[in-house]
């Protein structure tokens, strides 16, 4: 494979966010065998472990906007003690009704114990999305895409035909504001309420799959014209290399991993394993003392 030139991401990881800085898949694949160990985990400290490790390597080595800090600090938050709540809900009351009553609605009995297991539940959730994130705020698609290529071996029809599908979903979005402002200029479709909206957005679906086709038909012609698919290989304008630090950065991650596993060891009996109080009698509920 020929290579014209060189990642024009590398220098970022001199300016202090390596994350930018490292090869896609090495971000991804460090934080692969902690979401696996998460899958099988139902302690509550664990969790809130991997979620200190993955928010600690986003502050430390991704650009942190106003956008991911709501997403960090505000959206995932919110969606464990949302989730846990309704798992809390759904959980079967024969199993922890020895624990302590948290509230009493008629017949209906919300236990403490049933609140323990949605919140691992959700936390278990959100410690996998969270170590998603330190390749998803910081991976370009076109890297990801050159990265599997050059390293992975994935043929590159297959890796740049997903990657001209995804992008067509911009370019929809694109399109669909386009139609909207002609349609605003034009008067179309005024009024409120629901039968108004369905209006609107029925006239907005021909003019929109049309524009999708032609875009479709630009897209194959131009991969025709560049002889996409007609030889085993094609030349690289860029070229997202495996680093030392690379290997560096998987490494230490997975053996962080690998010792926040052996410390708390997650596959004890009690919820609670892992928490300085765990297997002492009166920790708050009955049944984390067994």
């Amino acid at each position: 494979m020929t290579v014209l030139a060189a990642d024009p991401y590398a220098d970022l990881a001199a300016r202090g966010r390596f994350l930018l800085g490292l090869n896609p898949l090495a971000k991804l694949a460090a934080p692969l065998p902690a979401m696996i160990a998460l899958v099988f985990v139902r302690d509550l400290v664990t969790p809130l472990a991997f979620i200190g490790l993955a928010y600690a390597v986003l502050v430390a080595g991704a650009r942190l906007t106003p956008r991911v800090v709501l997403l960090l600090l505000v959206a995932l938050p919110a969606a464990v003690a949302l989730l846990g709540f309704g798992m809390a809900v759904w959980a079967d009351a024969s199993r922890v009704d020895q624990s302590e009553v948290v509230l009493t609605i008629g017949p209906w009995t919300l236990y403490g114990g049933a609140l323990v297991i949605g919140l691992a539940t959700a936390l278990r959730l959100a410690a996998i999305i969270a170590l998603a994130l330190i390749a998803g705020l910081t991976t370009t698609g076109p890297d990801l895409v050159r990265a599997s290529v050059q390293q992975l071996r994935v043929p590159y029809r297959v890796g740049y035909t997903a990657l001209a599908a995804f992008r067509f979903v911009p370019r929809f979005g694109h399109e669909l504001d386009v139609i909207r402002q002609a349609h605003r200029v034009r008067g179309s479709h005024g009024g409120r309420g629901p039968f108004a909206a369905i209006a609107r957005w029925w006239g907005y679906l021909v003019p929109l799959l049309a524009g999708a086709i032609r875009h479709a038909e630009r897209v194959a012609l131009a991969m025709d014209a560049r002889a996409f698919g007609a030889h085993t290989d094609r030349t690289e304008r860029h070229l997202v290399p495996w680093r030392a630090r690379d290997t560096a950065f998987t490494v230490a991650f997975a053996a962080v991993s690998l010792v926040i596993l052996w410390l708390l060891f997650p596959w004890a009996a009690s919820p609670w394993a892992g928490f300085p109080w765990a297997g002492f009698p009166g920790a708050g509920f009955p049944w984390a003392a067994a």
